[in-house]
């Protein structure tokens, strides 16, 4: 290495590195460090962030193998790794400002096999989930999965935190769509898990281990995914309640679920968020039908006979539901842009019994009067409810607790999705370790003993 000296801040110089001229001084030694070891990987140096999980400088990396040997540095230097995608979840989980190095897959994109006739793709994790589904409308396929953000969140982003949208109940989970992943674990090696077809059922599914484990066990490199044909017709029924009845919510609610009906969602939005997304401020259910054009108007007029007393239907026909959704699915709140001014931006993720969604989001709505702006939706098919609030810190903190009190009332959860490092670092986002916490742990400690894969970032601190 000649003249270089690597330069760690877990010496005994910590409490100088502290400083901001420690600080920049260690930066600018990493950045010629990486400079000589990696001169063909593109570098930035990187500020404090008020999400946090960064690094002190980014790496992206445009190959596999230039993230192995990133890997294998950190590992022997002993230096921790933040790994990133789009941007869009570094407010999700994580206690750390910035680690060592920021490794983005932003530049490590793009298909790396597709058969068409057996409707599996394989696909690098940087890929934009968008991109790859404009990609697979020119077969006229897709991936059943529907994230938030899509324009920003990449495939492996949403995969590493398993991520779904209201057609969760129609499409499962991210875990659902994948068969197989390839991945490159803390020592260096690559691994596969799952196959590359459909019908694969020998041993352990291993894929469900690193899929929602927020990057913290490897680092996804290529996922393939099990394809769908794009709907011949879609349509998204609005049937809003205006005088609030949530018992008749509920009844309808159960009557189209006990129904031969098919929908892909039944999304009951709260009166702030309807009246965002629809003009009017009253309790909704975005209904969604996907099928051929006659299953899917006979769903509708099913709908339409079954709509209770004082109700409004609205039914939107392919174009409007799918500018309805491209909405929908860019109003929470995320890493990629920040509030102006001194208000907060949170965002939880609760989950409970599929109908007492109704009531989570009934009394939810109390919560307004801590001066909270609160909108918020949950599937009454699969019972997860997204609950956006922006207020001041106090109220926002506060409001926080109250919602995590109504999900233990119902025997649910609640974790936080996004939130500022400062206000994260004061409250268990996770809502405290579960009972096979110790499971999670041995794992963590068994493949990442260094905890160098995003550290802090997962439940108890993982």
């Amino acid at each position: 290495m000649g003249k270089y000296i690597f330069f760690s801040k877990t010496g005994n110089d910590v409490s100088y590195y502290k400083t901001k001229e420690g600080c920049a001084l260690y930066t600018a030694r990493l950045v010629d460090e990486l400079n000589t070891l990696f001169p063909e990987i593109h570098k930035e140096e990187q500020g404090a962030h008020p999400l946090g999980n960064g690094g002190d400088v980014a790496l992206f990396p445009q190959t596999e193998d230039e993230i192995r040997k990133i890997v294998n540095y950190a590992r022997e230097k002993k230096k921790k790794l933040a790994i990133i995608g789009g941007g869009t979840k570094r407010g999700f989980g994580g206690l750390v400002e910035r680690m060592d190095l920021l490794l983005s897959l932003a530049n490590y994109r793009g298909i790396v096999e597709h058969a068409v006739a057996d409707m599996v793709i394989t696909v690098k994790a940087g890929t934009k989930f968008q991109e790859l589904q404009d990609y697979l409308a020119e077969y006229r396929q897709k991936i059943a999965l529907d994230p938030f953000l899509p324009q920003s969140a990449t495939i492996g982003g949403v995969i590493a935190a398993n991520d779904s949208g209201p057609k969760r109940l129609g499409y499962g989970a991210a875990r659902d769509s994948v068969i197989g992943l390839r991945l490159i674990y803390p020592d260096g090696t690559v691994i596969r898990t799952g196959g590359k077809v459909v019908k694969n059922v020998a041993g352990y599914d291993m894929n469900k281990l690193f899929i929602g484990s927020m990057g913290t066990l490897g680092i996804l490199s290529e996922i393939t995914l099990k394809l769908r044909p794009l709907p011949k017709y879609e349509s998204l029924v609005l049937l809003a309640f205006p005088t609030g009845d949530t018992d008749a919510i509920r009844s309808f609610a159960i009557q189209l679920l006990d129904a031969m009906m098919e929908p892909v969602c039944i999304e009951l939005l709260n009166p702030s968020l309807a009246e965002r997304l629809t003009g009017k401020r009253a309790y909704t259910l975005a209904i969604g039908f996907e099928d051929v054009k006659s299953a899917v108007h006979y769903q509708e007029a099913f709908v339409q006979r079954t709509q209770p007393p004082h109700t409004t239907i609205t039914i939107l026909p392919p174009q409007e539901a799918q500018k309805f959704w491209q909405t929908f699915y860019q109003i929470m709140p995320n890493g990629t842009t920040l509030p102006t001014n001194d208000t907060i931006e949170a965002a939880m993720k609760i989950g409970v019994i599929n109908l007492d969604v109704i009531s989570v989001l009934r009394e939810s709505e109390l919560l307004q009067a801590l001066h909270v702006d609160i909108c918020a939706h949950g599937g009454v098919g699969h019972g997860l409810c997204r609950v956006y609030l922006k207020g001041a810190a106090e109220s926002v903190v506060t409001a926080m607790e109250k919602l995590r009190t109504i999900a233990r009332r119902h025997k649910g959860y609640a974790i936080v999705t996004h939130l500022p490092l400062s206000l994260r670092q004061t409250i268990d986002v996770w809502g405290g370790k579960p009972s096979y916490f110790f499971l999670l742990e041995g794992i963590k400690t068994k493949i990442d003993p260094q905890r160098m894969f995003n550290d802090q970032r997962f439940v108890g601190g993982i």
